[in-house]
């Protein structure tokens, strides 16, 4: 819960009159309530619809990216090797592509050159949005197996970083969950 000081000034017949007034109200709607589990459809890059709830009961790492994105360049090996260790451990990693009708073409050449093998979906700002993530890339939204999002990373995620939350969801939970959100991005 947020707290706001109102001030108010009123003017009776040439005398001023000064009222402060404390006002409670929640710093984000969203905030206010238990956030619920996500379910977001995008598209394949063979044009078909695609769903987080095709991997029920599963943890899932979704990184959103773009082709064009040198931050997104640096990352990915990152990415790609961690779902090697942590996909054998059940986890999910799903890229999704922010490219655009112009750089789409640049996806095929953008998998093979960094080998990615985990699936990759299109996503839109509107996406972006739903996840709560900000408006650059790269952003990581990690979900629980009830897919609650438990954390969210703005910018470049570090190695420790993600494995700190893959290790807190895999694990038995029992210690305080990572920091919820974590932004990278130079302002």
């Amino acid at each position: 819960m947020r707290h706001s000081v109102l001030f108010t000034l009123c003017v009776l017949g040439g005398a001023a009159l000064l009222s402060l007034t404390a006002v409670s109200f929640a710093a984000d709607s969203k905030d206010a309530k238990k956030e619920g589990p996500t379910d977001l459809t995008l598209t394949s890059l063979e044009g078909k619809k695609v769903h987080i709830h095709d991997y029920a009961g599963k943890p899932v790492v979704i990184n959103l990216w773009a082709t064009w994105c040198l931050p997104c360049k640096d990352e990915m090996p990152m990415m790609v090797e961690a779902e090697k260790i942590w996909g054998a451990k059940g986890v999910v990693f799903i890229g999704a592509s922010l490219d655009d009708s112009k750089s789409k073409k640049n996806i095929p050449a953008f998998l093979k050159q960094y080998q990615i093998t985990f699936p990759i979906w299109i996503a839109t700002p509107d996406d972006m949005d739903k996840l709560r993530l900000g408006e650059a890339v790269p952003d990581t939204a990690f979900l629980d197996s009830d897919h609650v999002i438990f954390s969210r990373m703005r910018g470049e995620i570090h190695r420790a970083e993600l494995d700190e939350r893959l290790d807190w969801v895999t694990g038995d939970r029992t210690r305080p969950a990572p920091e919820a959100l974590v932004v990278h991005l130079d302002k």
